[in-house]
């Protein structure tokens, strides 16, 4: 079983300032990498947020944004006043007053109006919240992101088992092709010695040796093997148990089938094998575009 890196999952439960909802959106991402959006006052809870979700989630870019719904509960903030900023006016007021030669004197109207000196504060506004709450609401969130994930990875599996099908099909026909192709240079090589023979002695031992010396160049049978050993290995990981992530394995599969399918074209001096092997490669792209999203 696999699991895709995109998903997305929330949660909600109710605390003593108003309901919590935590929303959890998954992206492709190497590794495990968290931006988390709090209200203020539950910035101290951004450590245990990404703890609760990295014991659900291995990989992937995680967005959490969490939310407060305060519906119904009577908020009485008070107000905060910005002295030290309020003094700086005032300061600057009075230089513009004594420079420019102005009469008047700086009043609060005055220097109200000249910036931000009220705001409201509803103090810490996590108070009351323990930290098993935030990890509860966490970890139902993440399990929601997994469930997704482990539905779009069905669908992947899917999927990269077709291109895996369409694979061994091309390397049969390779497997195949590969020894007629021998044989029929044998036959050519062959039948120009015969229209050469009249004027040209040509000895039967150096014939032989040309063939077997292009036998041994054109052999792909141990790139065969390899590729079919890469596949099942592929295989048998997309089946796995789903305990531990298995995108960077897959991905080092995918490089390996390239590389074989590489070296299958650069020794198929055939047109059936060569197109065979362009075959391989467009259907390993597609297989690499997807293990990219997977966990």
């Amino acid at each position: 079983m696999i699991r895709s890196m995109t998903g997305y999952g929330e949660a909600e439960c109710e605390s003593p300032i108003g309901r919590l909802r935590l929303e959890v959106k998954t992206v492709n991402h190497r590794f495990f990498n968290t931006s988390i959006k709090t209200p203020s006052g539950f910035d101290k809870f951004e450590g245990t947020i990404t703890a609760s979700l990295k014991r659900h989630l291995f990989r992937g870019h995680v967005n959490a944004f969490l939310s407060i719904d305060r519906s119904g509960q009577e908020v009485q903030p008070s107000i905060e006043v910005d002295l030290d900023r309020g003094r700086a006016i005032q300061t600057a007021l009075d230089l513009v007053r004594n420079q420019l030669g102005l009469s008047g004197e700086v009043d609060l109207e005055m220097v109200a109006r000249h910036g931000n000196l009220f705001r409201a504060s509803e103090g810490d506004r996590a108070a009351g919240i323990e930290s098993e709450l935030i990890a509860d609401l966490s970890d139902s969130a993440a399990i929601a992101v997994r469930v997704l994930r482990e539905a779009e990875g069905e669908r992947l599996e899917t999927d990269l088992s077709e291109r895996l099908d369409a694979i061994a099909g091309s390397l049969s026909l390779v497997e195949a092709r590969a020894p007629k192709r021998l044989t029929e240079y044998r036959e050519r090589l062959q039948q120009a010695v015969i229209e050469l023979s009249e004027q040209v002695q040509v000895e039967d031992e150096r014939l032989a040796r040309e063939v077997a010396y292009l036998a041994e160049r054109w052999d792909i049978n141990e790139e065969l093997v390899r590729f079919r050993s890469h596949v099942d290995l592929f295989r048998e990981t997309l089946t796995g148990d789903g305990s531990e992530p298995v995108g960077k394995r897959l991905g080092f599969l995918t490089q390996e089938m390239n590389r074989e399918a590489n070296t299958i074209g650069s020794k198929a001096n055939d047109i059936e094998v060569s197109r065979a092997s362009v075959a391989l490669k467009e259907e390993i792209e597609r297989i690499r575009e997807q293990v990219e999203n997977v966990e």
